[in-house]
């Protein structure tokens, strides 16, 4: 089974056996600094911001699935991170510790709830600072549009486990570009599906004037790197180091269903 939108293979993913030794260091990430900081803290909101960019596109597919237009549930979106942002709840969230992923679904559910009974229409920002997402607006009714056959917290998973995957490979591909190293990755990533008609490692040998070893020590540093970077992000998301592997298989089966 693939994560098509992405190109990438769910054994490319891969997970690790409960116990087995977890090289992600959690002293310095997003979560855990929004977890431990003061409720005033600069570096706490600036944390809790860049999670927010990262969960904007799976929110606003939860709320378009609530039958409000584009322009709605993109005020509504926003909305919810205008309050979320300013409430500065730090203490609740350190009394919710775990994931970041459910923390939200669950916040914008409440928040959803309020305007209703409130039976107001959320205006654009309502005056407060909004996230700089504009870079986020132009696909986000192409590709986050509500489907029949999904449920809304459905969709919402859906679009975390992707948005997660293509941030990843981005990095990935990112990293491949600085070391000069960008049509290596052009190959190697098109052997990600496991799928007929993937070029043979001889072929991309031939192409890039490789051995076939080389080639395949190459390709399984790429994956290794890939998982790595997966497990980072994620780890950025979650409470406790036990975490990143239960999300992890979440993901696999988010993807999977």
């Amino acid at each position: 089974m693939l994560a098509k939108d992405n190109g990438v293979s769910l054994s490319t993913i891969g997970t690790k056996a409960a116990g087995e030794n977890n090289a992600v260091e959690f002293a310095t990430t997003h979560w855990s600094v929004v977890l431990t900081a003061q409720s005033e803290s600069a570096i706490a909101r600036e944390a809790l911001e860049k999670l927010c960019r990262a969960y904007w596109r799976p929110l606003y597919a939860f709320v378009r699935r609530q039958n409000y237009s584009h322009e709605e549930a993109e005020d509504i979106t926003q909305g919810f991170f205008a309050v979320f942002l300013e409430r500065k709840d730090f203490e609740r969230l350190r009394a919710e510790r775990g994931r970041l992923r459910s923390y939200l679904l669950v916040s914008l559910k409440h928040f959803l709830a309020d305007e209703r009974r409130r039976a107001m229409a959320v205006k654009r920002g309502k005056g407060r600072p909004l996230i700089p997402l504009e870079d986020l607006f132009a696909n986000a009714e192409e590709t986050l549009e509500p489907s029949d056959r999904l449920t809304a917290d459905r969709i919402y998973e859906r679009g975390w486990a992707l948005n997660l995957l293509d941030h990843v490979f981005s990095q990935l591909r990112d990293e491949y570009r600085s070391a000069d190293k960008a049509a290596l990755f052009d190959w190697l990533k098109q052997l990600l599906p496991d799928e007929p008609g993937a070029p043979l490692q001889a072929e991309i040998a031939a192409k890039l004037g490789m051995t076939e070893n080389a080639v395949n020590q190459a390709f399984y540093r790429f994956r290794q790197r890939y998982q790595s970077l997966l497990r980072e992000e994620i780890a950025q998301t979650v409470a406790m180091p036990k975490d990143v592997e239960d999300e992890l298989r979440h993901l696999i089966s988010v993807l999977r269903a």
